[in-house]
């Protein structure tokens, strides 16, 4: 596990030139990378796309906006409609050109000379519509002129920007972040299929294959090794990496299919199935397609792109101004800990994250050092002897959990989102995911430091099968009803509801 942190190597930099270091490589197999990056790093490396395309898109318009000021001395509202026009129909068909010929797409493996080139193919067929408004319009030499400087300029910032946004892409892809991860369920041949498209296309990393058959099973498939049966593939250390679960089987097999639907559903992976009947690829031109494979999806999902750039912005402009506001209070609230009891002000804990990812959670140190409960075995209660005096006045107010604005910033944590549960939290004497089937699915969004859950009263210790359940609910719901708007109104109410709750246990 990353923690959060860089990539995690699979071979060490010796290793990666010795000799007698071939044998991991060619046990990793040929689709796997030399580093894996979580499924929350490949989702926000996704959504940078959007903010390139919307940072070209402003280049455009304020340069126009800027030269069509400078050739209109008495102001844009003064000037003759022709002269106007230009610039304020310019903009949107040079944006809708670009766009047209993907040119800011992040192309997994394509060479600096094509992004160019696409760049170019919308940079030309722009001009060419521009040039062809200019003249039909009745304006003067100088607009003409500024028409062209404009147009000079916008075409220089597009390469600039083509030019970063490649390095960039260039640099994510040797960190393992634009690749999708899927493993496979089933090595049958439709498996071996779409291994031997994957090699081809390199649109997908397969990391590993997973079969129910023990020893009747190959030992790989197309390369890829089989790692275990399903049971496996459940608990796998590799699965905070993999994006997508890929179900091999027939398709008109529907009583394995529901079998496999039923073990798996407890994941908050993506589950797909791919529709191979007998070597055959059913022609749904309607489904998504992976590795040019047409399937179907089963379980889980994810934000859309632009979806996880919205609120990745919001985390950040909100988190820093959050972070600013409150730091006065957090020092004061570092010295009181400090001050109370003896042992480090803040306190780590290790909690699921984004599709059940490890991350180390900050919070302000509530307990006495010596009653830490890193694994969260025994929760908290009424008249808890270990919680500080100090400690029951945070607890209570929330503002233990403020160093976590340190794990949103850091893009681990978000605003708002399920609150993230210490990993082996016991319910009683027993695991609170083992509680619940859909448990996991709560790991399909980024944990939050408030949540819909909290606002309706789920908040503290889940302490009975009841409680867990409700929580778990009320997760999912959010996750399904996930938008700014409701973020914006659950960091509203979080205040007023926390306020006027004095007898949840915290």
């Amino acid at each position: 596990m990353n923690f959060g942190r860089a990539p995690t190597p699979l071979l060490s930099p010796a290793c990666a030139t010795a000799p007698a270091c071939a044998a991991p490589a060619e046990r990793r197999g040929p689709l796997r990378p030399t580093a894996l990056a979580s499924s929350r790093a490949r989702a926000e490396a996704r959504a940078t796309e959007r903010l390139v395309q919307a940072l070209e898109s402003a280049v455009v318009v304020i340069l126009a906006a800027t030269i069509c000021a400078a050739i209109a001395p008495r102001g844009l509202l003064l000037a003759p409609l022709a002269d106007v026009l230009p610039f304020a129909i310019g903009p949107p068909l040079v944006i809708a050109c670009l766009a047209s010929t993907r040119a800011a797409a992040a192309q997994m493996h394509d060479p600096l000379r094509r992004s160019l080139a696409r760049a170019c193919a919308g940079l030309l067929l722009a001009g060419l519509l521009v040039a062809g408004l200019v003249a039909i319009l009745p304006v003067e030499q100088n607009v003409t002129r500024a028409v062209k400087l404009w147009f000079a300029l916008t075409g220089a910032a597009v390469f600039v920007l083509h030019l970063v946004w490649w390095a960039r892409l260039a640099q994510l892809r040797r960190e393992g972040k634009l690749t999708p991860t899927v493993v496979i369920v089933g090595a049958t041949d439709c498996a071996e299929r779409l291994i031997a498209r994957a090699r081809a296309t390199g649109e997908i990393a397969v990391l590993g294959v997973f079969d129910d058959r023990g020893e009747r099973a190959p030992s790989s498939v197309g390369g890829v090794k089989v790692l275990g049966d399903t049971a496996a593939l459940l608990v796998h250390r590799i699965m905070p990496y993999v994006d997508r679960v890929v179900i091999t089987v027939p398709s008109g097999a529907h009583g394995r299919i529901r079998q496999l639907l039923e073990r798996l559903r407890l994941l908050p992976n993506e589950i797909l199935l791919v529709l191979d009947f007998d070597g055959d690829i059913t022609p749904f031109a309607a489904l998504s397609c992976l590795a040019q494979a047409p399937v179907a999806r089963l379980s889980g999902g994810r934000l859309a792109d632009s979806g996880v750039l919205a609120k990745r912005v919001q985390d950040l402009v909100l988190g820093t101004v959050a972070l600013v506001v409150f730091a006065p209070l957090m020092a004061l609230t570092a010295l009181a800990v400090a001050l109370d009891s003896p042992g480090p002000v803040l306190f780590r804990q290790r909690r699921h994250g984004f599709n059940s990812e490890t991350i180390v959670v900050w919070k302000f140190r509530s307990m006495r050092h010596a009653d830490a409960d890193a694994h969260a075995g025994r929760q908290i209660s009424a008249g808890d002897p270990r919680v500080t005096r100090v400690g029951r006045f945070i607890r209570r107010t929330s503002l233990d959990e403020l160093p976590q604005l340190f794990n949103v910033l850091r893009g681990e944590m978000s605003l708002v989102g399920p609150r993230p549960h210490a990993i082996g939290m016991k319910t009683g004497d027993t695991e609170s995911s083992r509680l619940v089937a859909g448990y996991a699915h709560r790991n399909r969004m980024k944990p939050g430091i408030t949540s819909w859950a909290a606002i309706h009263g789920s908040r503290g210790p889940v302490d009975s099968v009841a409680a867990i359940r409700r929580r778990v609910s009320l997760d999912i719901e959010y996750i399904e009803r996930q938008s700014l708007w409701l973020d914006l109104y659950v960091l509203l109410m979080t205040l007023p509801r926390l306020l006027g709750d004095s007898d949840t246990v915290r």
